[in-house]
Order: C-alpha cells, then sequence, then structure tokens
C-alpha cells in the first residue's frame, strides 16, 4: 500500500490551524517547495498581472508544465490564513480558506489584489515623480499593447492604475520566503504564516 504523499491534496489529511491556533503552538510553518522555489520538478511561472500560471522541469526547459499541484496546502501545518508582503508595493495580501490554504488560493488571490484593485491618488501622490512618470508611461504602454487596429485612434492614456502597473516589469512570481526582520518594520509585529513575496521580471 502506497504512503500518502506528504504535499497530497484533500482537506481532511492534516488539521488546519487558525490565527490563534498559530500564536498560541508557536508552530513554524514549512511552505510548499513550490512556493519556496525549491522544487527540483516543477518552477513555477506566474504573472501577477495576467494571471496567467504555468511551469517547467528545470531540468527540460523545452516546454511548459500545467499547474497541477493548485489544490495542495500552501503549508505544513496547514493554516486558514497566509499574509503576504513585498518590498517592491506597498499593499499587504491576505489568503483565507478556511479548508487550509492551497497553492491554487495564493496564485488566485495574488492575481486579483493586483489585478483588479486601483492604486490609490493617495498611493500614487506618495511617490517621487520620477517614478509617478514611470508608473504612467507603463500604464499606457500596458493598455496600448494588445491595440493593432490600423487606423484606430491612439487610446487616451489610463487615469487610474492598477496595483500590477505600480510593479511595472516586475510581475513574475519568484518565491515567497520568511523574512522575520522586514515584516516586524513593515507590519510591526511577525508571526509565522507572513511571507515575503519576491518577483522577477521574468
Amino acid at each position: 500500500m502506497d504512503s500518502v504523499a506528504k504535499w497530497a491534496a484533500g482537506n481532511s489529511y492534516g488539521p488546519v490551524l487558525s490565527q490563534t491556533d498559530l500564536y498560541l503552538l508557536d508552530a513554524q510553518l514549512e511552505l510548499h517547495p513550490v512556493l519556496a522555489n525549491e522544487s527540483p520538478s516543477f518552477q513555477l511561472t506566474f504573472n501577477l498581472s495576467t494571471g496567467h500560471s504555468s511551469g517547467y522541469n528545470p531540468e527540460t526547459r523545452d516546454h511548459d508544465l500545467p499547474f497541477n499541484q493548485k489544490e495542495e496546502p500552501a503549508t505544513l501545518p496547514r493554516v486558514e490564513e497566509l499574509i503576504i508582503i513585498t518590498e517592491v508595493s506597498p499593499w499587504c495580501t491576505i489568503v483565507r480558506n478556511p479548508q487550509g490554504v492551497t497553492l491554487g488560493d495564493v496564485v488566485t488571490t495574488l492575481y486579483k489584489e493586483y489585478s483588479e484593485k486601483l492604486v490609490t491618488d493617495k498611493e500614487f501622490d506618495s511617490l517621487p515623480p520620477r517614478q509617478q512618470e514611470q508608473l504612467r508611461r507603463y500604464a499606457a504602454s500596458a493598455s496600448a499593447a494588445p491595440n493593432w487596429q490600423f487606423y484606430s485612434p491612439a487610446p487616451a492614456p489610463p487615469t487610474q492604475y492598477r496595483r500590477a502597473d505600480w510593479l511595472r516589469e516586475k510581475v513574475f512570481f519568484d518565491r515567497l520566503m520568511k523574512k522575520e526582520s522586514y515584516s516586524r518594520q513593515r507590519l510591526g509585529y511577525y508571526a509565522p504564516n507572513i511571507f515575503v513575496l519576491v518577483l522577477t521580471t521574468y
């Protein structure tokens, strides 16, 4: 009889810890190798701007692999909530699932937070003028990219910006990692379910 795989999908294979459980038990979470970018056979390719997610085997990069691990738990022990911050944006993304957060939950929530939510005027005004102009230019080029009609007038530049536009070219998921000092600096506290998102340009 085969043993159950460590990261097997299914919400009955282990306890799901609440935020309170995490504090009381002082549980240390192990991050899924795909999210930690430590899987020997699957490198996640996920674009926060478009939502496209697939992967490849680092040994054979000549073809994409489907992202079949979406239902697998993001951490062990499983948790109801993950808190994700990044050094390149001011937002805090909270991923919730009372049955235990999965890899699919992480990808879907990050995509929705960065593609559907807009940068507020106050957030935009907090940027130095040079970065404001870079954000304007990037958003304008991103919105014009699919417009290939020959004789149509150029679309008006956007006046509202998605959070993904804030990231400019750095829209590809690289990994999640623990960074206690940065978490304390950003949030004022640290918990085992706070992870820092590292992004890359490809």
